[in-house]
């Protein structure tokens, strides 16, 4: 009988802020970091969670303003994902943790790439899912955003299509899906994440962090450098029918890495809602190889 590790779902004080985070596994100085996405939380890291905790310690934190986190006043917090990185790195050093894989998504991913430009021989390998660092995966659905980041006037913010409501909150997980595929989901995913969003003050919060991205856009040059300088081991998971990043991503990942390591799946955005145990396979091999590359213990 195949054995998984359980998740313990803790929290702690971090300047004055409580952040939520589950983690699986032995507690250790190397771990996995798990980093979620937009609308979401650990809560998508849940089916992996166990898996990779028999193998490493794993933990998946809340972002601040996610899951159940803190959500501070936007006029008493820094949403910006640099402040969120900072947040994140205090997290896992409180933890005692010295080296990770990372592993980034959607908003996870400017977060997890400040912390791994500000300080590269942390990171022992570099897992990207559905996560934008290339030109390339900016479909015509960014030009909207674009025009309002470069003039951010009430026009320019009226041209961009509604989202955050229930409705786009569950777009983001059925959008450009086939029925069947859309079957798959479970609707409490994007239940739970439109309960903790609609939070007083937390679609203002949303929408500064969505503001704060075009900083992340802007970095991509930055950001290839940091590939082709470190070259991290590098393995880019995939659902190709994702509407908001294109699958031009993952070769634009390929011309940066010389690692690099790719599976794509018939899946949307949120690709561990219907392709959990395949991925958690995958990382298990992936983390192994990794650490004994590292010379560490698998």
């Amino acid at each position: 009988m195949k054995r998984v590790a359980k998740t313990r779902h803790l929290s702690r004080e971090l300047a004055g802020t409580t952040l939520h985070y589950r983690e699986a596994g032995v507690p250790s100085s190397t771990a996995v970091l798990l980093l979620h996405g937009f609308p979401s939380s650990s809560y998508s890291f849940r089916d992996v969670l166990p898996v990779l905790g028999e193998h490493v310690y794993v933990i998946a934190p809340d972002i601040p303003g996610f899951g159940f986190s803190d959500a501070p006043p936007l006029d008493e917090y820094e949403y910006t994902f640099e402040h969120l990185s900072h947040v994140i790195e205090a997290l896992i050093d409180d933890l005692g943790v010295e080296r990770y894989v990372l592993y980034v998504t959607d908003f996870g991913t400017p977060v997890g790439y400040f912390m791994a430009m500000r300080q590269p021989q942390r990171v022992l390998g570099l897992v990207v899912q559905n996560g934008n660092t290339h030109e390339a995966g900016l479909n015509e659905a960014w030009d909207a955003p674009r025009k309002y980041w470069a003039e951010p006037t009430e026009e320019n913010k009226s041209a961009i299509p509604e989202w955050l409501n229930f409705a786009g909150t569950r777009e983001q997980y059925l959008g450009g899906l086939r029925s069947e595929l859309q079957d798959l989901h479970q609707r409490e995913s994007w239940r739970l994440d439109w309960e903790r969003l609609s939070r007083p003050g937390n679609i203002d919060i949303q929408f500064q962090l969505f503001y704060d991205y075009r900083k992340h856009v802007a970095r991509f040059a930055d950001i290839a450098a940091y590939h082709q300088k470190h070259q991290p081991p590098c393995l880019v998971l995939w659902g190709r029918h994702d509407p908001f990043y294109d699958i031009a991503e993952v070769m634009a990942y390929h011309q940066d890495m010389s690692t690099f390591d790719a599976h794509i799946y018939d899946a949307g955005h949120f690709l561990l809602e219907t392709h959990a145990s395949e991925v958690a396979k995958l990382l298990v091999t992936f983390v192994d190889d990794v650490f004994t590359r590292a010379g560490l213990p698998a």
